[in-house]
């Protein structure tokens, strides 16, 4: 069982940001934690637990990446796959 990593946010930092850092999707750290907007300084975070981070090709589906698109979206917090795309497997 992973560990559950949490953070607090330093001043002027944006959630793209803080995702690139844990090498996580910015979808799913917005979706993990509710955001609706910037995080404020000394907010804390949830980090999504480290998975296989993946960049979508063309022409690759849900099912293809994670087995399903119930999977997919539970895993991503999200149902949109386009190319370029930084998922979770």
């Amino acid at each position: 069982m992973q560990r559950r990593i949490y953070y607090r946010v330093k001043r002027g930092q944006t959630a793209r940001e803080i995702a690139r850092a844990f090498g996580c999707p910015l979808r799913a750290l917005i979706c993990l934690n509710g955001l609706a907007e910037e995080p404020r300084e000394g907010e804390v975070l949830k980090i999504p637990p480290a998975r296989n981070l993946y960049t979508v090709r063309g022409g690759e589906s849900k099912a293809l990446l994670c087995g399903s698109a119930e999977a997919f979206e539970d895993r991503n917090g999200t149902k949109w796959l386009y190319p370029e795309q930084e998922v979770f497997l």
